[in-house]
């Protein structure tokens, strides 16, 4: 019967998983990183000529595999005895970590869209980035352009 000082440990680093998870960076227009704040941005004007809903895929840092196979490894060592506790240890390490990469991969897909996009100047522009507003086709739009080339859509 696994022990309450194994069933915690495991639950402090599953807790883990869920933290560093949670980490992943932000496709928002509205999120700036710490090192893009009091930097100069270039200003466009444009509008929306098509919407297609896609998914930025999850990451996978590796930390939900750590954490998953850590996890599972310590759940493992509380069964059995002599070799079939180091058994249950691997496979519980195994399957932890494969389910912690899963967890992660799972937990930082987001919901983006796909903008189409007629700049004043005439120029067209296709940018993908985290749904966060009500966008529709036809409305117009401010867009920033930073210095290494990444573009944020904004109403």
């Amino acid at each position: 019967m696994p022990s309450c000082r194994s069933f915690f440990i495991s639950l402090a680093f599953l807790s883990l998983i869920f933290l560093f998870s949670g980490c992943a960076g932000n496709q928002s227009g509205r999120i700036y990183r710490h090192h893009e704040a009091q930097r100069s941005l270039s200003v466009y004007y444009g509008t929306i000529l098509e919407l297609r809903e896609v998914t930025i895929e999850g990451e996978n840092s590796g930390a939900g595999g750590v954490l998953g196979g850590i996890t599972g490894g310590i759940a493992g060592s509380t069964i059995g005895s002599g070799r079939g506790r180091v058994l249950a240890t691997l496979g519980g390490a195994l399957a932890g970590a494969a389910a912690g990469t899963l967890l992660e991969q799972e937990s930082t897909t987001k919901a983006a869209l796909e903008f189409t996009i007629e700049l004043d100047n005439g120029r067209l522009l296709a940018i993908v980035q985290e749904n966060d507003g009500h966008y529709r086709v036809g409305d117009r739009i401010r867009l920033l352009e930073s210095e290494n080339g990444t573009w944020r859509v904004r109403q």
